[in-house]
């Protein structure tokens, strides 16, 4: 079975104007199916088939198999993106609310440290926030680098800082898309969710 692009999760004007639809024509439906149908000719070439994504990813970790690995990662990280973002504007409640109290005193604080994190990132990557050691901490990664490749990282919410995520309505202004989509579309729902430790399979797919 090969891998497939997953639908996004709401329509694709649901974001705009902090993120447009033709972004999203672009960015999901070319970048990201993109990473699928190439992922998807290795996996036949390299006869790889019937594993799930996150078993491809380690596999072309652990083997060096850069072209596997730049590609199937960004189908999970990908994915994974598109849950981390809401139509709808939301706040931090319950245990996750008193994580970030304990780790940055407010969310604004929190989301403060993720922009800067994400703005000062050299050239392509993505922005995490993560579980480590039952702590919530802000990282960044570079180019197609996922947590899914990195033992005891737990993911809970990432900002796609490659230039195809925001070009068409920020430019080269990476701060302003991040101050956007920070302030407006984090679903934080979907975060605190992730505390359970099960955010690698809320983006895998079965092989």
């Amino acid at each position: 079975m090969a891998f497939e692009l997953p639908p996004l999760p709401y329509a694709k004007d649901a974001l705009a104007p902090h993120i447009s639809a033709e972004t999203l024509e672009f960015h999901h439906g070319k970048h990201h199916k993109a990473y699928v149908d190439k992922t998807n000719g290795f996996v036949t070439e390299k006869g790889l088939e019937g594993r799930k994504l996150s078993e491809i990813i380690t596999h072309a970790k652990e083997t060096g198999d850069k072209g596997l690995f730049n590609n199937s990662a960004q189908v999970w990280n990908h994915s994974f993106y598109w849950q981390s973002l809401s139509p709808e504007k939301q706040t931090p409640s319950g245990k996750l609310a008193d994580l970030i109290k304990d780790g940055f005193g407010t969310p604004e604080e929190l989301v403060k440290k993720l922009v800067a994190e994400s703005t000062a990132h050299f050239s392509n990557g993505w922005g995490w926030l993560v579980l480590d050691g039952g702590k919530l901490k802000v990282t960044s990664l570079h180019d197609a680098d996922s947590p899914v490749a990195h033992e005891g990282m737990l993911p809970l919410l990432t900002v796609d800082v490659w230039e195809h995520a925001y070009y068409i309505d920020y430019r080269n202004s990476r701060p302003g898309y991040l101050d956007a989509v920070t302030a407006n579309l984090i679903n934080w729902e979907f975060v605190a969710q992730n505390l359970d430790g099960e955010g690698v399979s809320r983006a895998d797919q079965e092989g």
